[in-house]
Protein backbone atom coordinates (compact mmCIF):
# COMPACT_ATOMS: atom_id res chain seq x y z
CA UNK A 1 0.00 0.00 0.00
CA UNK A 2 0.97 3.38 -0.68
CA UNK A 3 1.06 6.20 2.07
CA UNK A 4 0.60 9.68 1.62
CA UNK A 5 4.03 12.03 1.48
CA UNK A 6 4.07 15.14 2.75
CA UNK A 7 7.03 17.20 2.55
CA UNK A 8 8.25 19.76 4.52
CA UNK A 9 11.50 22.60 4.11
CA UNK A 10 11.70 22.75 7.48
CA UNK A 11 10.51 21.01 10.61
CA UNK A 12 12.21 20.58 14.44
CA UNK A 13 11.92 16.53 13.60
CA UNK A 14 9.68 14.40 11.71
CA UNK A 15 9.20 11.92 14.70
CA UNK A 16 8.19 14.90 16.63
CA UNK A 17 5.41 16.51 14.10
CA UNK A 18 4.18 12.90 13.58
CA UNK A 19 3.31 12.51 17.02
CA UNK A 20 1.54 16.06 17.30
CA UNK A 21 -0.50 15.44 14.57
CA UNK A 22 -2.10 11.97 15.11
CA UNK A 23 -4.89 13.37 12.98
CA UNK A 24 -2.93 12.48 9.69
CA UNK A 25 -3.56 8.45 10.10
CA UNK A 26 -0.87 6.06 8.11
CA UNK A 27 1.48 8.53 6.30
CA UNK A 28 5.16 9.34 5.50
CA UNK A 29 7.16 12.48 6.03
CA UNK A 30 10.21 13.97 4.27
CA UNK A 31 11.88 17.42 5.08
CA UNK A 32 14.50 18.78 3.79
CA UNK A 33 15.92 19.72 7.04
CA UNK A 34 15.55 19.13 10.27
CA UNK A 35 16.45 21.59 13.25
CA UNK A 36 16.14 19.15 16.23
CA UNK A 37 16.97 15.64 14.86
CA UNK A 38 17.29 12.92 17.66
CA UNK A 39 19.43 9.86 17.43
CA UNK A 40 19.01 6.91 19.93
CA UNK A 41 18.62 7.89 23.69
CA UNK A 42 17.94 11.48 22.98
CA UNK A 43 21.33 12.24 20.97
CA UNK A 44 21.71 14.85 18.37
CA UNK A 45 21.13 13.96 14.65
CA UNK A 46 22.99 15.73 12.42
CA UNK A 47 20.26 16.64 9.25
CA UNK A 48 21.89 19.37 7.44
CA UNK A 49 19.65 20.77 4.19
CA UNK A 50 20.86 18.56 0.94
CA UNK A 51 23.24 15.77 3.22
CA UNK A 52 20.76 13.39 3.94
CA UNK A 53 17.08 11.66 4.11
CA UNK A 54 15.22 12.81 7.10
CA UNK A 55 12.25 11.25 6.89
CA UNK A 56 9.40 9.71 9.80
CA UNK A 57 6.23 7.35 8.91
CA UNK A 58 3.24 6.33 10.85
CA UNK A 59 2.26 2.76 10.40
CA UNK A 60 -0.19 -0.19 11.40
CA UNK A 61 2.55 -1.97 14.14
CA UNK A 62 3.20 -5.40 13.10
CA UNK A 63 1.32 -7.90 15.25
CA UNK A 64 3.55 -10.17 17.20
CA UNK A 65 6.99 -9.08 16.45
CA UNK A 66 9.57 -8.17 19.42
CA UNK A 67 9.84 -4.00 19.56
CA UNK A 68 13.88 -4.41 19.24
CA UNK A 69 13.44 -6.62 15.86
CA UNK A 70 10.84 -4.50 14.40
CA UNK A 71 13.52 -1.63 14.41
CA UNK A 72 16.19 -4.58 13.11
CA UNK A 73 14.00 -5.41 10.13
CA UNK A 74 12.97 -1.68 9.27
CA UNK A 75 16.48 -0.94 8.77
CA UNK A 76 16.93 -3.95 6.94
CA UNK A 77 14.28 -3.09 4.59
CA UNK A 78 15.63 0.65 4.45
CA UNK A 79 19.46 -0.92 3.38
CA UNK A 80 17.71 -2.79 0.26
CA UNK A 81 15.96 0.56 -0.93
CA UNK A 82 19.09 2.41 -0.34
CA UNK A 83 21.76 -0.62 -1.90
CA UNK A 84 19.60 -2.83 -4.25
CA UNK A 85 22.26 -5.03 -5.47
CA UNK A 86 22.87 -5.43 -1.53
CA UNK A 87 26.83 -5.40 -1.44
CA UNK A 88 27.36 -2.83 0.83
CA UNK A 89 25.30 -2.47 3.73
CA UNK A 90 24.73 -3.98 7.25
CA UNK A 91 23.25 -3.75 10.67
CA UNK A 92 25.13 -2.53 13.73
CA UNK A 93 23.14 -3.96 16.92
CA UNK A 94 20.94 -2.48 18.09
CA UNK A 95 19.63 -0.93 14.31
CA UNK A 96 22.02 0.85 13.15
CA UNK A 97 23.23 1.16 9.15
CA UNK A 98 26.40 0.45 8.65
CA UNK A 99 29.41 -0.17 5.88
CA UNK A 100 32.88 -1.00 5.89
CA UNK A 101 34.93 1.59 4.16
CA UNK A 102 38.99 1.28 4.57
CA UNK A 103 38.27 -2.04 6.54
CA UNK A 104 36.96 -0.04 9.26
CA UNK A 105 33.42 0.04 10.33
CA UNK A 106 31.61 3.76 9.59
CA UNK A 107 27.73 3.96 10.40
CA UNK A 108 25.40 5.72 7.69
CA UNK A 109 22.20 6.09 9.55
CA UNK A 110 19.68 5.37 12.36
CA UNK A 111 16.48 4.22 13.18
CA UNK A 112 13.64 5.15 15.81
CA UNK A 113 10.65 4.18 16.68
CA UNK A 114 7.54 4.17 19.16
CA UNK A 115 4.13 2.65 19.23
CA UNK A 116 1.18 4.48 20.40
CA UNK A 117 -1.83 1.96 20.73
CA UNK A 118 -2.21 0.67 17.21
CA UNK A 119 0.11 2.65 15.37
CA UNK A 120 3.75 2.27 15.00
CA UNK A 121 5.92 5.64 14.46
CA UNK A 122 9.10 4.91 12.47
CA UNK A 123 11.78 7.65 12.21
CA UNK A 124 14.80 7.20 9.99
CA UNK A 125 18.34 9.10 9.51
CA UNK A 126 20.29 8.33 6.42
CA UNK A 127 23.32 11.12 5.41
CA UNK A 128 23.37 10.59 1.89
CA UNK A 129 26.04 13.03 0.33
CA UNK A 130 27.45 14.46 3.05
CA UNK A 131 28.72 13.30 6.89
CA UNK A 132 29.18 15.35 10.18
CA UNK A 133 32.63 15.47 11.39
CA UNK A 134 32.12 13.57 15.22
CA UNK A 135 35.56 13.71 16.40
CA UNK A 136 36.18 10.37 18.85
CA UNK A 137 33.50 8.26 17.94
CA UNK A 138 34.73 4.74 17.57
CA UNK A 139 32.43 3.99 14.87
CA UNK A 140 32.95 7.00 12.73
CA UNK A 141 29.92 8.87 10.48
CA UNK A 142 29.77 8.74 6.98
CA UNK A 143 27.37 9.01 3.50
CA UNK A 144 26.34 7.11 0.75
CA UNK A 145 28.53 9.09 -1.36
CA UNK A 146 31.53 7.59 0.04
CA UNK A 147 30.94 4.10 -0.67
CA UNK A 148 29.52 5.30 -4.02
CA UNK A 149 26.16 4.47 -4.10
CA UNK A 150 24.25 7.30 -5.91
CA UNK A 151 20.70 7.76 -3.97
CA UNK A 152 17.53 8.80 -6.69
CA UNK A 153 15.65 12.00 -5.30
CA UNK A 154 14.85 11.92 -1.39
CA UNK A 155 10.87 11.62 -2.39
CA UNK A 156 11.37 8.73 -4.18
CA UNK A 157 13.42 6.73 -1.14
CA UNK A 158 10.99 7.69 0.78
CA UNK A 159 7.72 5.92 -1.03
CA UNK A 160 10.18 3.31 -1.72
CA UNK A 161 10.70 2.62 2.49
CA UNK A 162 7.77 3.33 3.36
CA UNK A 163 6.30 0.68 1.05
CA UNK A 164 8.59 -2.03 2.56
CA UNK A 165 7.59 -0.75 6.20
CA UNK A 166 4.38 -2.15 5.05
CA UNK A 167 5.93 -5.94 5.06
CA UNK A 168 7.73 -5.98 8.37
CA UNK A 169 6.22 -9.29 9.56
CA UNK A 170 8.75 -11.11 7.11
CA UNK A 171 11.87 -12.26 8.46
CA UNK A 172 14.02 -9.73 6.60
CA UNK A 173 17.91 -10.60 7.05
CA UNK A 174 20.76 -7.71 6.89
CA UNK A 175 23.71 -8.49 4.34
CA UNK A 176 26.17 -8.49 7.11
CA UNK A 177 25.71 -7.96 11.21
CA UNK A 178 27.74 -6.60 13.18
CA UNK A 179 28.54 -7.20 15.97
CA UNK A 180 29.56 -11.32 15.12
CA UNK A 181 29.47 -14.67 17.46
CA UNK A 182 33.11 -14.07 19.61
CA UNK A 183 33.91 -10.42 18.81
CA UNK A 184 35.15 -8.37 22.12
CA UNK A 185 33.00 -5.63 22.87
CA UNK A 186 33.20 -2.63 25.15
CA UNK A 187 29.95 -0.69 25.71
CA UNK A 188 30.14 2.99 28.18
CA UNK A 189 29.44 0.69 31.37
CA UNK A 190 30.83 -2.73 30.26
CA UNK A 191 32.41 -5.40 28.42
CA UNK A 192 32.43 -8.94 27.37
CA UNK A 193 32.54 -11.27 24.09
CA UNK A 194 29.31 -11.36 21.87
CA UNK A 195 27.42 -14.86 21.61
CA UNK A 196 25.38 -13.66 18.90
CA UNK A 197 22.08 -12.16 18.21
CA UNK A 198 18.98 -13.11 19.89
CA UNK A 199 15.51 -14.10 17.96
CA UNK A 200 14.27 -10.92 19.25
CA UNK A 201 16.46 -8.71 18.39
CA UNK A 202 18.74 -8.73 21.87
CA UNK A 203 22.12 -9.49 22.07
CA UNK A 204 23.71 -12.32 23.94
CA UNK A 205 27.00 -11.10 25.45
CA UNK A 206 29.26 -12.78 27.75
CA UNK A 207 30.45 -11.24 30.77
CA UNK A 208 32.72 -11.42 34.19
CA UNK A 209 29.03 -11.64 35.90
CA UNK A 210 28.04 -14.31 33.98
CA UNK A 211 25.89 -14.22 30.29
CA UNK A 212 23.76 -11.25 29.41
CA UNK A 213 21.06 -10.22 26.79
CA UNK A 214 21.40 -6.58 26.24
CA UNK A 215 18.42 -4.51 24.97
CA UNK A 216 18.78 -1.42 23.29
CA UNK A 217 18.06 0.76 26.08
CA UNK A 218 20.63 -1.36 28.03
CA UNK A 219 24.40 -0.07 26.23
CA UNK A 220 25.70 3.42 24.84
CA UNK A 221 29.06 3.57 22.95
CA UNK A 222 28.95 -0.18 22.06
CA UNK A 223 32.27 -0.73 19.80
Amino acid sequence: MDWPLIRLAEVDSTQAFLRRNPHLGCCAVLADRQTEGRGRQGNRWESAAGAGLWMSAVLPAPSGVAPGLVLQRAMTAASRVLDPKGRTLGLKWPNDLVAWKDDRLVKLGGILGEQIGGRLILGLGVNLTSAPAIPGRAIPPACLLDLGLAAPATSTLAVRITKEWNNLALDLQPLFRWPEAGMPLRWEDGQGTCLGWEPDGRLKVATSEGVRRLSAGDVTGLG
